[in-house]
């Protein structure tokens, strides 16, 4: 079994007066473009949406009539809500997370990020860094300049062990992680990447949408 949790807990306090995920792209909500490509993958079998309580009902509404969908309530932060979108998983054998802010995510990477997990138990998309990266100090100095072969931006879909990632957010479960990889980074357990796509970014501004 196959679960997926899609992040959608965020304020968008930085878009324009409506939550991002409800903005329409071709007439369809930003979150629709995303739910819909999971929902067109056969091998998934749920789709957990932890979601800022101000539009819980909008979701509802959308997805009243997909019963793979379940709407729950997320967290202050993102990784809280993904604990709480594990929670609620039906204990699959593997759990796809994915920001519902990255709408043009395609099936292939998906798919290819899956079957690296099934080979080592993570695996994450990412693409290779395309700017030379500087490393300052709190006055604003170059310190370093790590060599920019080494240097990947990380993205979603993260896919793991749904045993092994729940067990890792019930112990850090007061930190804070900016991702999922983070937390097998903490213990020292791999993760592979998979390369990703430079065109399934993640909306933040209203600047976003129009590129």
């Amino acid at each position: 079994m196959i679960s997926t949790v899609l992040t959608a807990g965020g304020s968008s306090s930085r878009f324009s007066g409506i939550n991002k995920l409800l903005f329409k792209i071709d007439d369809k909500p930003v979150i629709s473009h995303c739910v819909e490509t999971f929902l067109n993958l056969r091998y998934i079998d749920e789709i957990i949406i932890p979601a800022n309580i101000s539009i819980i009902e909008d979701l509802v509404n959308l997805y009243k009539n997909n019963t793979e969908v379940k709407i729950i309530e997320g967290g202050k932060t993102r990784q809280e809500s993904v604990f709480k979108g594990l929670l609620a998983c039906n204990n699959p054998d593997f759990v796809i997370i994915h920001d519902a802010a990255r709408p043009f995510v395609s099936s292939d990477v998906i798919y290819k990020c899956l079957k690296k997990a099934y080979e080592t138990s993570a695996a994450i998309a990412a693409v290779k860094t395309i700017d030379t990266v500087k490393i300052v100090d709190d006055n604003g100095m170059i310190i370093s300049t790590p060599e920019r072969k080494t240097l990947w931006n990380a993205q979603t879909p993260q896919i793991f062990e749904y045993k092994k990632i729940l067990e890792l957010h019930k112990k850090y479960k007061d930190f804070n992680f900016t991702d999922d990889s983070c937390l097998f980074e903490k213990e020292g357990l791999p993760v592979a990447i998979v390369e990703g796509d430079y065109s399934n970014y993640k909306i933040t501004t209203v600047s976003d949408v129009k590129m």
